[in-house]
C-alpha cells in the first residue's frame, strides 16, 4: 500500500508520477521529504523479519527530515494518499489524528489533541479526524474528536473545537460555517 501511496503523493506535489519526479522531490523538497520518511517508516514498520530492521536507521531519517522542515510531523499519523505539505513550517500533527486522502496542510496548521474530565472522573482523550480533499489554510487550529468533512476548507487562523459537515467553508475564532456546498480545492489531485 506504502508503494500507491508514496506515487499518489509525488501527483499531488508535481502533477505527475515518475521514479525521477520521486527522487528529485525527496532530495530538493524538504516537506515532501517528510513525506517520503513517514512512508518508508510505516513500510518498514508493517514488515515482518529482517526488513523490519531498517525501522530504526528509518526513524532517525525522518526525524532529521521533520528537524530540517521544522515541522511535528509523527511516522505513526495515519495519512492517506496524496498529502500535500504547503509551506510546512511550524506544522504540528499529533500521532493519534487521521487524515484522508488529496488533503492540503498549510504551514502553522495544528492537528492536536484534547483531553475532557467526563462526568464521572475519568480522562476521555480525543483527536481529529481529516476526511479526504480537505484544504487547512494556515495557522488554523484543529482540536480533540471533531471531523472535517470531506472537501471542506478551513481558512487560516480559524480555531476548530466542532465538527465540520462536508463541503463547508469555515473560517473564525470561534469557528463558523461561511458557505455550505463548496468545491474542493485540490490542486493536482491524486488518482485514488
Amino acid at each position: 500500500m506504502t508503494l500507491n501511496e508514496l506515487k499518489s503523493d509525488t501527483h499531488r506535489q508535481c502533477g505527475q508520477f515518475s521514479w525521477g519526479h520521486l527522487v528529485k522531490e525527496a532530495i530538493t523538497s524538504r516537506t515532501f521529504r517528510v513525506v517520503v520518511t513517514m512512508r518508508l517508516c510505516q513500510a518498514a514498520a508493517a514488515e515482518p523479519g529482517f526488513l523490519r530492521l531498517t525501522l530504526i536507521p528509518l526513524k532517525i531519517m525522518h526525524r532529521l527530515s521533520t528537524h530540517l522542515a521544522a515541522v511535528d510531523f509523527s511516522w505513526r499519523t495515519r495519512v492517506g494518499a496524496g498529502i500535500a505539505i504547503t509551506h510546512g513550517w511550524g506544522l504540528v500533527v499529533n500521532p493519534g489524528a487521521r487524515i484522508g486522502n488529496n488533503v492540503t496542510l498549510f504551514h502553522g496548521v495544528t492537528l492536536g489533541r484534547r483531553d475532557r474530565i467526563s462526568p464521572d472522573g475519568n480522562r476521555q482523550t480525543e483527536y481529529p479526524v481529516i476526511e479526504d480533499e480537505v484544504w487547512i489554510g494556515p495557522h488554523a487550529i484543529i482540536v480533540g474528536g471533531v471531523t472535517i468533512g470531506r472537501g471542506s476548507r478551513i481558512a487560516g487562523g480559524t480555531f476548530i473545537t466542532e465538527s465540520v459537515p462536508p463541503y463547508s467553508i469555515v473560517s473564525g475564532n470561534p469557528s463558523t460555517i461561511v458557505k455550505a456546498n463548496c468545491t474542493p480545492d485540490v490542486m493536482n489531485p491524486a488518482p485514488l
